[in-house]
């Protein structure tokens, strides 16, 4: 295994201060903050963490939150009946489906509110039949950051974050992603973010990413346009009327020279990062990055930023509309044009319905589960759990997830592992591929991305 800078946590909290509350005192927030590693603590105590907080957050849930009782008393489990992991298969899980179902205008925003496990501040919705994007927007100005995403029929996944579970989130993935890059990191590094800007967007893609411009020195975004629910439904094609149907064409012959000048700016950033010999990280849509590479390989430029460079990839991995770039030949593309080694180009692979994020580990690029606060089952098709090694649909258990319940069934298909065929780690672990159950929509934070920006 790699070695693991040993005040790797220090030099994080230090840097994500404003992500970390003033005293730490409930289970959740121990089991986040305290682990001196998300991946590699003895496995009784992330046992111990993780049943402490799950047990804390489904009574939370329980108590705090209508629906999700009334789902519970169908089930007939209350938090009493959860006293060790083993009672977790008992806790009522939510289909992903269930967040895709909302009505429209004033009655979205009550949806919005009764999904929520917790006190609402006053949120003003001042038009009578206001859109998606306004009630986000109204939803934001009171504390709560509402994020979304979508699968390839337009249909939204909308969910709602407070400010506790929005920071725990943030803090949570520059955790675990820079715990498993702890052997590159440095704080005065160079980023360049292939996502949306964060500061313009509530796309789960974009949103999620805000804290890297915490984690380095300098940080530059590939998308930096507002992106609203309407303007990723129609860049998909999906138009509601004439009016839609303009803006569809419109966006289809603006992406083309939009594309261009995204490779060109960050073709001129790499130039200038190689010419400083300045530490660079590309975190983002893999297919954007393949653009760049596809132009470095057209012009005949190779980069050899060795250790100096590291890529983090996240969303998805198709490339074209028919073609699916396998992870490892991506790793070996990015090592040939980029010259950054493989043991520092690794994915992340998260949802915007949960809070979990997993991460490739160097050695062998098997997706670690960090289980002090999160809970994974893999499921058959009549929803009972699998013993590990057995393929079927992921589901898990957040507890991270406070304002909302974060245990959900997904459309996810996956392998679980009880422990890293290639590292020490003492995490279970997903096979690095991650598929869609058949009769599930593609769905993909880079899927969404990839669709805006070269079929729109």
């Amino acid at each position: 295994m790699l070695s693991v800078k040993a005040n790797i946590k220090e030099i994080i909290d230090g840097r994500l201060s404003n992500y970390i509350p003033p005293s730490i005192s409930s289970p959740v927030e121990k089991a986040l903050y305290e682990p001196d590693s998300m991946f590699s603590l003895p496995k009784e105590k992330m046992n111990e963490y993780r049943l402490n907080a799950i047990r804390f957050a489904f009574k939370h849930h329980y108590e705090n939150n209508k629906f999700y009782r009334q789902l519970c008393k169908e089930n007939n489990v209350t938090p009493d009946d959860i006293k060790s992991i083993d009672d977790f298969s008992k806790i009522p899980l939510i289909p992903h489906r269930f967040f895709k179902d909302y009505p429209s205008g004033r009655e979205f925003a009550v949806w919005l509110a009764n999904l929520m496990s917790v006190e609402l501040p006053r949120i003003v919705i001042e038009k009578k039949n206001p859109s998606y994007d306004d009630v986000i927007e109204y939803f934001q100005k009171a504390g709560i950051t509402v994020c979304f995403s979508s699968g390839t029929t337009g249909k939204f996944t909308f969910i709602p974050r407070d400010e506790k579970t929005y920071k725990m989130g943030q803090y949570a993935i520059a955790r675990c992603a820079i715990e498993m890059l702890s052997h590159w990191y440095d704080y005065d590094a160079n980023a360049y973010l292939l996502f949306p800007n964060p500061k313009k967007t509530n796309i789960y893609v974009g949103k999620v990413a805000n804290v890297l411009f915490d984690a380095v020195k300098d940080a530059k975004v590939a998308i930096d346009r507002k992106i609203t629910t309407d303007i990723l439904r129609v860049s998909m094609g999906i138009t509601f009327n004439f009016k839609e149907k303009i803006m569809y064409k419109f966006i289809k012959s603006a992406s083309k020279k939009m594309n261009k000048e995204m490779v060109k700016n960050i073709l001129n950033w790499l130039e200038e990062m190689d010419r400083k010999r300045e530490r660079i990280l590309f975190a983002g849509a893999p297919f954007i990055l393949n653009m760049v590479m596809e132009k470095l390989k057209e012009e005949g430029i190779y980069y050899e930023f060795g250790e100096r460079g590291a890529v983090l990839t996240g969303g998805g991995w198709k490339i074209y509309e028919d073609k699916r770039m396998p992870v490892k030949e991506f790793r070996e593309k990015v090592k040939r044009y980029l010259g950054i080694p493989e043991e520092n180009c690794l994915d992340l692979y998260a949802m915007v319905e949960g809070n979990g994020f997993m991460v490739h580990c160097p050695e062998g690029h098997y997706l670690h589960i960090p289980t002090t606060y999160y809970h994974p089952m893999v499921l058959d098709e009549d929803g009972t759990p699998l013993e590990y090694g057995e393929e079927g649909r992921f589901a898990f258990l957040d507890a991270l997830a406070l304002s909302y319940p974060g245990f959900i069934i997904t459309g996810d298909k996956v392998k679980l592992h009880e422990e890293c065929p290639c590292c020490h780690r003492t995490t279970p672990v997903l096979e690095p591929e991650i598929t869609r159950i058949r009769g599930e929509e593609i769905r993909g934070c880079a899927e969404e991305m990839r669709r805006l920006l070269l079929e729109g």
